[in-house]
């Protein structure tokens, strides 16, 4: 019902960071097949292996599971799980942040109306 999103990227020593807010968006079923197809072997037998967010009694369930799968496809390319996909966030807003001396830190939003707008008005925030 709310597809808005965001992201917090900090880097502390650096004294810098950015947001990013935007509409999250299911990447299409092609999309995901080429970045799964772009992992290594072992992640995408682990993504087969592993019955993600269910309580397991032990790490065994997982070895079990990953062998299973290493002797279903072994020849044979690893396909795409079903329930597996991606997602992005298609921002609307930026914003970046430098700390300086005196809390007089840069602040600048790169903000528009929607995802699909190409112009971003960009604006400086006083820290």
């Amino acid at each position: 019902k709310n597809p808005v999103a965001s992201a917090v990227f900090s880097w502390l020593d650096l004294h810098r960071q950015v947001r990013v807010r935007g509409q999250v968006v299911q990447v299409s079923p092609q999309q995901s097949d080429e970045y799964f197809a772009s992992r290594p072997r072992d992640s995408q037998l682990g993504a087969w292996a592993s019955p993600q967010s269910q309580v397991i009694s032990d790490r065994s369930v997982l070895t079990e599971r990953l062998e299973q799968f290493r002797k279903q496809f072994d020849g044979s390319d690893v396909p795409r799980p079903p329930s597996w996909g991606g997602w992005l966030i298609a921002p609307t807003m930026f914003e970046f942040w430098q700390g300086r001396p005196s809390r007089l830190h840069d602040r600048f939003r790169y903000s528009r109306p929607n995802a699909s707008a190409a112009a971003w008005t960009i604006e400086r925030l006083a820290p």
